[in-house]
């Protein structure tokens, strides 16, 4: 099959995810029409060749980065009208998550082209079904804003959305973001993914907050647990609440620190869960 019948005749843009990590993930189908586009557009040139050389693809690539794809866009534009097939890949994963695209991607479809997507991998999906935390629902935040009042306002909205959270960050910001989701998330369970795909794939899980950060190197994909209690299908029973309390006050915690991680993570309101661990503490004093 030639590029040329590849798309309808009014041009096609494909969508292709590629490998996070181990190259093994890339799907024939995804192999098939790398070699078969007319064009590769691609994140980084060398980054791809990397993935080019690799399963012998010979097919012409071009940048498209945020630096140039205003510029870019146009020219490609001019290929679809053209009726040509353009594959468009990322560093990594599946395209437009974090990574450039979207204003070629919206641009061709205003053009009437047709814009079709080759699903595969992806650093937030990997995370999130290995975090071992309900995943409906759940928001993918991205990388935070720097600015700070941006910034407040992001973390503002995460607090308040019902479901599990997928984050990006880089390693040396880590440490300051995770205790910032501490501060307005409070106590919940959290998974740090890092490697994934690769020989050295880590997830390591815990608590915001109680998390030790060594050794992080590569993006961070952070994966915090919706508020529990949040989803009928995530509530827990009484014994499980009960059993929560136990190691938290067996651990040293205060009553008032245990209640507070109890409704964090059980979705209790902070006065049941006072009064619950004045109870198993033996405590008699009903005052919150």
């Amino acid at each position: 099959m030639s590029a040329a019948t590849l798309g309808d005749g009014r041009g096609t843009v494909y969508v292709v995810a590629t490998p996070i990590g181990n190259l093994e993930d890339l799907s024939p189908r995804a192999l098939r029409v790398l070699r078969e586009v007319e064009l590769i557009a691609c994140e980084d040139t060398r980054h791809t060749a990397v993935l080019c050389q690799r399963f012998e693809i010979a097919t012409p690539r071009v940048s498209l980065h945020a630096h140039n794809e205003a510029r870019r866009t146009p020219e490609l534009l001019a290929r679809l009208a053209r009726g040509a097939a353009i594959a468009l890949v990322s560093d990594a994963g599946t395209p437009l998550i974090s990574d450039p695209g979207e204003r070629f991607v919206r641009a061709a479809l205003d053009a009437g082209a047709a814009v079709v997507p080759l699903p595969g991998p992806s650093a937030l999906l990997a995370a999130l079904v290995a975090s071992g935390f309900a995943t409906r629902p759940f928001a993918f935040a991205g990388f935070l804003p720097r600015k700070g009042a941006e910034r407040a306002r992001e973390l503002a909205a995460l607090a308040a959305f019902p479901g599990a959270l997928v984050l990006y960050e880089a390693p040396n910001r880590a440490a300051k973001t995770l205790a910032e989701l501490r501060a307005a998330l409070g106590p919940r369970r959290v998974a740090l993914a890092r490697e994934l795909t690769k020989r050295h794939e880590t997830i390591t899980r815990g608590v915001l907050g109680e998390l030790e950060l060594d050794d992080l190197r590569g993006e961070l994909t952070i994966v915090v647990e919706g508020p529990r209690g949040s989803q009928a299908s995530d509530s827990a029973s009484a014994d499980e609440v009960d059993a929560e309390l136990a190691r938290l006050l067996a651990e040293g915690r205060s009553t008032r620190d245990a209640a507070r991680e109890l409704a964090a993570r059980f979705g209790l309101s902070r006065r049941d869960a006072y009064a619950r661990a004045l109870a198993r503490a033996g405590a008699s004093d009903p005052t919150v």
